[in-house]
């Protein structure tokens, strides 16, 4: 015997369910379609509505602090490589550097044009010119419209009232200067505007500029936090600036301003030194420039009042000499007055040490004090930079203030032992002086006061001398400096990055499908009836024997009164499958019941008697729900006798049996209703009625209350050789199945069989077969076609789809009329 493998089972099985599942779904897909369609013109409008926002970028190389004196007093920094970029980060943000920048690109005024779908930005196209006096005061934000009239003149109207029907305009007290004209370079002035308006595009009569007046500080506040700072990668020290911007151009200028302001603040720090040298030399020339005039003149007068021409060789000699040390005398003094002046800062632990000079600008040639005063006023500069951004709490300033503290100490102690050291220098030269002014005691007193003032006018005139040669070193000092941080890249072009246009289609798409699909979902997750044929045999454990399509007929006796319709033929086949049933009785009893009332058990009764008669059976139909009667009604008769009447002994069988126009019906009404409708199916005068139909007529249909509401419906399926339990399509609730699903599994009933009713086409194949009622039946087995009943109803069928078909299209045309 051949093994069966298993495996290839669950596989179809669960191709099977995949199948299903999309079927299930799929037909569904006019709302998918409509659901697309109405986010693909909702993502259009809103692209059309909006405006684009442009990503621009620039960037810039950054000097690194790699001096050996900063890494000797840093610990923390002697094997790392010196890249500390924050500092240069946050002054790219600063609302000073942000200040700087706008002053070079003068965005205080914005330039509209007017139009009734996005407000578009001209920026530099803009056919006018406004430059604003911010001295005065001024309108801020309040949109104000420039009618061009002419090339000389033009027009300020206020803004239109917006939906509530407010006025910026006059919300912010300025009405004077509108509706009047003007002339182009004319200044405007109020108690609140203070403004002029230029034409610089001529010949564009008619147009009309919308302004706004923008206050520089809070500019200054928007763009400092709009730009964005970071590093180009983690090893260099490039920045990468970037900030998002409506018109590219506009972007462009700002990022370019902004580097370029950055590298004059870092140009201008550089100069800091030598613009302080200069001052400290201008300064000791304009005191000496007198002091040298007029010793000068009095070396003059001396010579001409005395008439000395010359000097002996002896007082030549003596004089040089003397000179000599006065000079040296005199750049000791100013070397140590250099050294108190350092000494003062020290003394004042100042953190500001932006105006020390450096020793070599002086002609001080001490490598190590010039070493100590260059890390000391690079480590002041960044400290100064770091506090326009952050507080001296900041862990980076803490750190800084450590350095310049460690600094500091070796400084002082190396000022102190230098001013010490000049001090005995200059003790040792005026105790030579002393010597040679002993010496020049002995000589004439003419040649005596002569050596004198001729002394103090070399004195000063080499003084003198010497600090026009420092004035010039420092000049040619400061003319050569440039900036060490360059612009690598400028800002030219933008990137786009809102709205996402293709982003957005594709998320359009998604949403037009998920929106429809999750809405069935969560529908069918919370509808608990019985859907699908599927869903009936997860829930339902008694066999299946027919299927009964919806009705859209405006009657209940479908099979007598439309025969050629598909729900006719559908209780054909459930006439069928009742013959292969208890087919050793001669007279067939068949209970009708269901769960709940609504389900279509009297309407199966009733078209399945019919079709039974039509097949040539003697068919009886009995109304057993003796508490809502409405069988009689259905063939046009009323309850007044019936079964009721019957069972209390009323009435004999034969008279509560009515016939019909039907050949081989008839019916039995239920009756009046009576105050105890189950003890009366409980008498034995039942079983008797029955005795009797089962002798006189082939099929007996026995329609009972429902089963879900009443207890005599299980007592009296024991009684009858069929029981259809009817099911409808999305109306029978699940749990209502539970009953009878126990009593089938308990075997407390048998014989029992289901009848799944109210089937609407629902668009999908459910294990191989594929039932469509309602539009057109037909029957197909593993998709192929097999079998189309009547065609002349088909045709009608077909007529009123497309009828029904072009009433909707006509519907949805007319609700997307534009």
């Amino acid at each position: 015997m051949e093994k069966l493998d298993l495996s290839q089972l669950d596989n179809e099985e669960k191709a099977l369910e995949i199948r299903y599942v999309v079927a299930k779904y799929l037909r569904f897909w006019p709302w998918y379609v409509l659901f697309i369609f109405v986010f693909f013109v909702g993502t259009f409008l809103f692209h059309r509505y909006t405006v684009d926002e442009f990503e621009v970028n620039g960037s810039m190389v950054i000097k690194t602090n790699d001096s050996p004196e900063s890494k000797i007093f840093d610990r923390s920094n002697i094997f790392s490589t010196g890249l500390n970029l924050q500092n240069d980060i946050a002054r790219l943000k600063s609302k000073n550097l942000a200040l700087n920048a706008l002053e070079k690109v003068h965005f205080d005024v914005e330039y509209f044009a007017k139009t009734n779908i996005k407000a578009i930005e001209l920026y530099d196209r803009s056919p006018i010119r406004v430059e604003v006096d911010w001295e005065h005061l001024q309108i801020t934000d309040t949109p104000i419209e420039v009618q061009i009239l002419s090339d000389d003149t033009y027009k300020l109207v206020p803004e239109e009232d917006d939906f509530l029907g407010m006025n910026a305009t006059a919300s912010a007290g300025d009405e004077s200067i509108y509706n009047k004209t003007y002339s182009f370079g004319d200044e405007i002035s109020t108690a609140r505007s203070k403004f002029t308006v230029h034409l610089v595009n001529p010949g564009r009569v008619g147009d009309a500029v919308v302004v706004n007046f923008r206050n520089p500080l809070e500019l200054a506040n928007e763009y400092s936090n709009k730009v964005s700072v970071g590093l180009a990668n983690e090893y260099g020290s490039v920045l990468n600036i970037s900030l998002t911007t409506k018109v590219v151009e506009k972007g462009s200028d700002y990022i370019n301003a902004l580097m370029l302001s950055y590298i004059e603040f870092d140009l201008n720090e550089k100069n800091q030194i030598q613009e302080n040298t200069l001052a400290f030399i201008e300064e000791q020339l304009g005191f000496l420039e007198d002091s040298l005039k007029n010793k000068e003149q009095e070396l003059q007068e001396f010579k001409v009042e005395n008439q000395l021409l010359d000097v002996s060789a002896e007082f030549s000699n003596i004089l040089g000499k003397m000179n000599m040390l006065d000079e040296t005398k005199a750049e000791l003094d100013y070397q140590l007055n250099y050294f108190r002046q350092i000494k003062g800062y020290m003394d004042s632990r100042s953190k500001d040490y932006s105006n020390v000079i450096a020793p070599s600008v002086v002609g001080v040639p001490d490598p190590l004090l010039n070493g100590l005063i260059t890390t000391l006023v690079t480590l002041s500069q960044e400290r100064r930079e770091l506090l326009a951004s952050v507080s001296e709490r900041h862990p980076e300033v803490i750190k800084i203030d450590v350095q310049m503290m460690e600094v500091q100490e070796a400084l002082e102690e190396n000022i102190d032992n230098l001013i010490a050291n000049t001090q005995q220098k200059i003790q040792t030269i005026d105790n030579d002086i002393a010597v040679y002014d002993a010496e020049f005691s002995t000589l004439p007193e003419s040649e005596s006061q002569y050596s004198g003032i001729f002394r103090e006018f070399k004195l000063r005139e080499s003084l003198y001398t010497y600090l026009l040669e420092k004035r010039a070193e420092a000049g040619i000092a400061m003319a050569s400096n440039v900036s060490d941080n360059s612009i690598l890249d400028p800002a030219k072009k933008g990137t786009l990055v809102f709205p996402k246009k293709q982003q957005n289609y594709g998320l359009a798409v998604i949403l037009g499908f998920l929106v429809p699909f999750g809405f069935i979902v969560v529908k069918d997750l919370f509808n608990d009836t019985i859907k699908d044929q599927r869903d009936l045999k997860k829930h339902f454990m008694i066999p299946q024997l027919g299927v009964i399509g919806f009705s859209e007929k405006d009657t209940n006796k479908v099979v007598l009164d439309h025969p050629k319709s598909a729900v006719s033929e559908s209780f054909r086949s459930l006439r069928s499958a009742i013959t292969y049933l208890a087919s050793n009785k001669a007279s067939k009893k068949i209970l009708v019941t269901s769960s709940v009332s609504g389900e279509g058990k009297t309407f199966t009764s009733l078209n399945l008697a019919s079709a039974m008669a039509l097949g040539s059976k003697k068919t009886i139909v009995v109304g057993g729900d003796l508490r809502r009667p409405k069988l009689a009604t259905y063939f046009g008769g009323d309850e007044k006798v019936g079964l009721s009447t019957y069972l209390i002994g009323k009435a004999e069988a034969r008279d509560i049996i009515c016939d019909t126009e039907q050949e081989n019906l008839w019916y039995v009404p239920s009756g009046v209703i009576p105050p105890n409708p189950a003890e009366l199916l409980q008498t034995p005068r039942l079983k008797t009625f029955l005795a009797f139909l089962e002798a006189n007529f082939d099929i007996i249909i026995f329609d009972t209350p429902p089963m879900g509401l009443v207890s005599e419906t299980i007592d009296l399926m024991r009684l009858f050789d069929i029981n259809l339990y009817v099911v409808r399509q999305s109306y029978t609730v699940k749990d209502h199945l539970v009953m009878i699903n126990d009593l089938f599994n308990n075997k407390q009933v048998v014989n029992v069989y289901g009848v799944f009713n109210g089937i609407v086409n629902s668009g999908y194949h459910y294990e191989g077969y594929n039932y469509g009622y309602g539009n057109t039946y037909l029957y197909s087995q593993n998709n192929k076609y097999m079998y189309n009943y009547y065609g002349d109803d088909l045709e009608n069928k077909k007529k009123l789809i497309k009828k029904k078909d072009w009433n909707l299209f006509k519907k949805i045309r007319k609700a997307f009329r534009v």
